[in-house]
């Protein structure tokens, strides 16, 4: 390193500004481990005391960006847009999103991530679907997305590998909070596909990263803001999660209800959502007429499109397209138990919250990064917020490898429950929208 990394964490943590010269430092530092694991972990706990200003998040977005492959998408025509979500209990959006958007003539590449604890992850979800592959290099990443107006794929180790080792210190070093360096790491991966605009969904509530309104809001705007300074147009919505989205919760079940969705069905909650992102995302691509958008993305569910569209990467990315319009192409867990229940009422409440770790105890979700997923296990639920309901009717499905371990969540999902005797508030799904001025 150019510049000593004691003294520029001195001067962060002093309240000092960092220069673009001196951060592209100490990434370089990241990168080539000339930064040690304590000059590492200092740095970031400076910026998470201290903050960091627009251009300086900017800064080392761009740098952390700049640090490993960045793909070239100028030869594809129209504007590349993406969506990145901030994760939840039941969010499976991007399976439909993604190739209903493609299939109304905007290129989406999409670099995904696993999921750890309550919140699944999109590669999880894929992964259940029968030779799919999301393991692709580059150039291949670019041949699928010109083929099939999207793409699918994890991060590999040549994208954005500045964040790969500063987003394990963070956890170690109790940084995991700070806006700036949450920033930095989505918009890095983000800006490394070569995308033109991305729309953000930005979750707020119990099983949400950002659990009230204010903070879910913040980290909102400090994306907005940062990405368009690093060039893209960025537009966040903030969304709830203090509910599960749509009814499934796990991965098979999660693939099937993202097919519902572009086949015209589907909750209302995960349409309603998907449509609203879509639109963001159609608007970024060059449609300013938010009722024209809304028609194009129903037009593309109506004529089967969307549906098309999917199947034709399921296939090009090596994947079984059969469970598109055959379920059990899937597979499924060999026990299915009931959860009945107690009384007439309302349900009032579903903790996403308690739902995720138990769809994650089955075997849904992982605990430690090498923990391996069971993509036929989760929860079903057969009743949603707001609801009225019966004493003995079936709430949820819990769906195992075992008698003993469905047994076993049984109480706990019922736990996870709350029937009233009157019919909760309603509450919206989109809380809000957040934009450059004139989006």
């Amino acid at each position: 390193m150019r510049h000593h990394p004691a003294l520029l964490n001195q001067k962060k943590r002093d309240g000092g500004e960092l220069s673009d010269d001196e951060i592209d430092d100490l990434v370089k530092g990241v990168v080539d481990g000339s930064l040690g694991d304590g000059q590492l972990g200092a740095f970031l706990m400076a910026v998470c005391c201290r903050g960091m200003n627009p251009r300086e998040t900017a800064r080392l977005t761009l740098a952390m960006r700049d640090s490993g492959v960045v793909l070239d998408l100028r030869a594809l025509p129209g504007r590349k847009v993406d969506k990145h979500s901030t994760g939840g209990v039941g969010d499976k959006v991007s399976l439909c999103l993604a190739p209903l958007v493609a299939a109304c003539g905007v290129s989406v590449p999409m670099i995904s991530g696993r999921g750890l604890g309550h919140t699944g992850g999109t590669i999880d979800k894929l992964a259940a679907i029968p030779g799919y592959r999301t393991a692709l290099e580059p150039d291949e990443m670019v041949a699928v997305l010109r083929d099939c107006g999207f793409v699918m794929a994890g991060a590999s180790a040549s994208v954005a590998p500045a964040d790969r080792r500063m987003y394990s210190m963070r956890d170690v070093s109790g940084t995991v909070e700070s806006v700036p360096l949450i920033t930095a790491s989505i918009l890095s991966k983000k800006l490394a596909e070569g995308i033109d605009g991305l729309v953000m969904d930005v979750k707020c509530g119990r099983a949400a990263f950002m659990k009230d309104h204010a903070a879910a809001r913040a980290l909102a705007a400090g994306l907005v803001r940062v990405g368009v300074a690093a060039g893209i147009d960025v537009t966040a919505l903030v969304t709830d999660m203090d509910r599960p989205l749509g009814r499934a919760i796990g991965n098979h079940v999660e693939v099937l209800a993202a097919v519902q969705v572009l086949k015209g069905q589907g909750p209302d909650d995960l349409r309603e959502l998907t449509l609203a992102l879509g639109v963001e995302m159609l608007r970024l691509a060059g449609e300013r007429d938010v009722g024209a958008a809304h028609a194009r993305l129903l037009r593309a569910i109506d004529d089967g499109s969307a549906v098309t569209a999917l199947r034709h990467n399921v296939e090009r990315q090596g994947g079984d397209p059969r469970f598109v319009d055959d379920a059990k192409a899937l597979g499924r867990a060999p026990v299915h138990l009931g959860v009945a229940s107690p009384r007439d009422g309302f349900l009032a409440d579903l903790d996403p919250l308690a739902l995720g770790l138990c769809a994650m105890d089955l075997g849904a979700g992982r605990r430690q990064p090498q923990d391996r997923i069971d993509p036929h296990v989760g929860i079903l639920l057969l009743a949603q917020r707001g609801e009225r309901v019966t004493r003995g009717q079936p709430l949820a499905m819990v769906m195992a490898q075992s008698g003993s371990a469905a047994e076993a969540m049984l109480p706990r999902v019922l736990a996870a429950t709350r029937i009233g005797d009157e019919a909760p508030p309603p509450r919206p799904l989109v809380i809000e929208r957040i934009a450059t001025a004139g989006a």
